[in-house]
């Protein structure tokens, strides 16, 4: 045992995390009574630190970790010579080696779903595309798998139907940060059994891409509506037309008295089954967000074009 060590029987812990769903959580480890938190990993520093990085360096952690890739060479040396007991990941967006998770308590995952439903990379835009009634954020003893690591505890969420991505996100983050609160100082215990996930129900969502954003007017209107929802802020959910590019920001499906799907009327774009997808906010290429009302005073030519086909 270190001097360090020495007449302090908190959890030596280390938190990893990078996007901003893990800054609550990270708030509440830091001033949790269970643990002493002796430094932070976080994504690589771009053109700036990261939402999470920001987050420690404002409470004083020390040292704040930003490895290009954290299996790279040195990366687990310098997490373990801070002697950790325990990891709490939230948004990392790396996989964690195995080497890391063997510890005295363990290597536990801020996971925002109800595991095994929605596992991977984009559980929050999954839930809404969807079309969940509930989802919520499962803390789980991670394992060698993705996201298949025994389930600690659950907090369940009743969705609404009307949330978008960033909004989801704040307001899981807020449930996962009172979750750890919770459910950290019993684990460190012993107070806490991990039980395996459930056989069946599992689901993997997958990375999103650019093109994943475009929107195709042959699909119904609802399904386009949680589209807009679920993709925002990235990739966003565009259309291409002889104008240009629009994004489209706030949507409402509705009826459309069975125009052709892929052409704009005055109040927005036909599509499957003769219904409509309104448009309320939009954005054209390089330039700001505005209404439909006024994109299309602007640029009267829009109403009678068909969206382009994908290339």
């Amino acid at each position: 045992m270190t001097a360090e060590r020495a007449g302090d029987d908190r959890a030596r812990t280390i938190f990893l995390g990078t996007g901003g769903f893990g800054r609550a959580s990270l708030r509440a480890l830091h001033g949790h009574d269970a643990v002493r938190l002796v430094g932070i990993v976080s994504g690589p520093t771009r053109n700036r630190p990261s939402p999470v990085a920001l987050v420690g360096s404002e409470l004083g952690v020390d040292p704040i970790l930003t490895p290009e890739r954290l299996r790279g060479p040195g990366s687990i040396d310098a997490v373990l010579a801070l002697e950790p007991d325990l990891l709490v990941l939230a948004d990392y967006g790396q996989i964690v080696p195995a080497a890391l998770l063997g510890l005295r308590h363990g290597a536990l995952n801020l996971h925002p779903s109800l595991l095994p439903r929605h596992r991977g990379a984009i559980p929050i835009p999954a839930a809404i595309l969807a079309d969940d009634g509930e989802t919520g954020v499962t803390l789980m003893r991670m394992d060698a798998g993705l996201d298949t690591g025994p389930i600690v505890a659950q907090e369940r969420r009743t969705l609404a139907g009307s949330e978008t991505a960033p909004q989801l996100e704040d307001a899981l983050a807020k449930v996962a940060a009172d979750l750890l609160d919770r459910t950290v100082g019993p684990w460190i215990r012993g107070e806490l059994e991990a039980r395996e996930q459930p056989a069946d129900g599992a689901t993997l969502s997958t990375r999103l891409r650019r093109e994943d954003g475009r929107l195709d007017p042959h699909l119904p209107a609802a399904a386009l509506e949680r589209h807009v929802r679920a993709l925002q802020p990235w990739p966003g959910s565009f259309v291409d037309t002889d104008l240009g590019r629009i994004v489209v920001w706030v949507a409402r499906a509705e009826l459309s008295r069975g125009a052709q799907p892929g052409a704009f009327d005055e109040h927005g774009l036909a599509v499957a089954g003769g219904e409509r997808l309104a448009l309320i906010e939009v954005q054209p290429a390089a330039g700001k967000r505005m209404s439909w009302e006024a994109f299309r005073r602007g640029r009267p030519g829009i109403v009678g074009t068909m969206v382009s086909p994908r290339p």
